[in-house]
């Protein structure tokens, strides 16, 4: 097996990392304190074609594979969860269902200028009562004539108050749970939209959350992406592709902290010596740097088998469950190293603890995906 990547994926790495580390890193803490949507900063990402990366292209898309867009996410997480957050969402979930079933002017009016940075999109699943069991979706769909009509509330949501359109999945059937399932396009503005309370959270700050409300929304037919009662099916086919994103954003975080780690370790003098040079803080170390090169391994193996056109479900939720609880172990661990400026805003790794925790849960909870693992190994 090669481990290498290509001479196009060491490429955009290096120049991926040259962008985000001249617009995106300086402002990393500042997105974080002042916790509001960096506008400025996410416009001029999309202008050099960064969300476009997913997609073909003859829509103005860069046409990459799921390796290269696993680059993309760790090195976003590497500077900024937040940054990352609004990112991913843009390349991935807020815009896929619009590329897939989207009607040609939905593609002209939203999909093109969401990827050029112009427009910004998310998606909403997650309900006041409903988080992992999809099945139990009580956000109503009904046809009336040549419209439906949406009432629900939704919750968790990134960018709602900030999204120009959102992609909402609705149930047409609650007795059919997975099977009464479809997804529908909303944009902003449209009569019985509206967006609710903000959350306020201590992860990802900037990467604005909150609640989306339906009350009689009306919608066009045509605003149905593909079929009514295929939702669950149309959502597996992006789930691991999901699941491995959130590794790679786990990936980048965890090197983000190990490196701080080592750095002050090999800086920070207790009993006339470097910390580095205690057994203990050695251990750490040793530690950490195998959890983190475990997770990188078990997350672009995911992606390489997505490449190849396998499905991956056991090896995204492998990439997922691992990596992530590995950036909240490194995290926590360099804090103990940093002491009590492991708790200081001077420092990054305050944010970085903060930011692991929103890891966990997006895309299935370790519990979840600890489920699927086995269900998969024992079929």
């Amino acid at each position: 097996m090669d481990f290498n990547f290509t001479k196009d994926q060491i490429f955009f790495r290096e120049q991926f990392v040259k962008t985000i580390n001249e617009i995106v890193a300086p402002h990393a803490k500042h997105i974080d304190k002042v916790d509001t949507f960096p506008f400025e900063i996410f416009k001029k990402i999309g202008s050099l074609g960064y969300y476009s990366i997913r997609y073909p292209k003859e829509i103005g898309g860069m046409d990459a594979d799921c390796t290269t867009f696993t680059i993309f996410t760790e090195e976003l997480a590497r500077v900024s969860i937040s940054f990352a957050a609004i990112a991913t969402m843009q390349c991935l979930m807020g815009t896929d269902f619009l590329f897939r079933f989207g009607t040609d002017d939905i593609r002209q009016r939203l999909l093109i200028p969401a990827i050029r940075g112009e427009k910004i999109g998310t998606i909403a699943f997650t309900e006041p009562d409903c988080g992992s069991d999809l099945g139990a979706i009580k956000t109503r769909a009904k046809k009336s004539g040549n419209e439906y009509i949406l009432n629900g509330r939704k919750l968790w949501i990134t960018n709602a108050d900030v999204a120009d359109f959102v992609t909402v999945v609705a149930t047409i059937d609650p007795s059919k749970r997975l099977n009464g399932l479809a997804f529908f396009l909303v944009e902003k503005g449209t009569q019985g939209f509206y967006s609710g309370q903000k959350i306020e959270k201590m992860s990802a700050r900037g990467s604005v959350t909150g609640e989306l409300i339906f009350d009689d929304c009306r919608i066009p037919a045509t605003n149905l992406l593909g079929e009514e009662g295929k939702g669950a099916k149309y959502l597996e086919n992006i789930l691991s592709e999901i699941r491995i994103m959130i590794a790679g954003l786990g990936v980048g975080l965890a090197r983000a902290a190990f490196e701080a780690g080592k750095k002050y370790a090999k800086e920070r003098e207790a009993f006339g010596k470097t910390i580095g040079n205690f057994q203990l803080i050695q251990d750490k170390i040793a530690e950490m740097e195998t959890r983190l090169k475990t997770s990188w391994l078990l997350t672009y193996y995911a992606a390489w088998l997505k490449d190849r056109g396998q499905l991956a479900v056991k090896e995204s939720a492998m990439a997922k469950f691992y990596s992530t609880e590995t950036a909240n172990f490194i995290v926590d661990q360099v804090t103990r190293i940093f002491g009590a400026y492991g708790i200081a805003e001077e420092y990054d790794v305050e944010r970085y603890f903060r930011d692991a925790r929103f890891l966990l849960f997006g895309g299935g909870t370790s519990e979840i995906l600890k489920t699927i693992i086995a269900r998969e190994s024992l079929k």
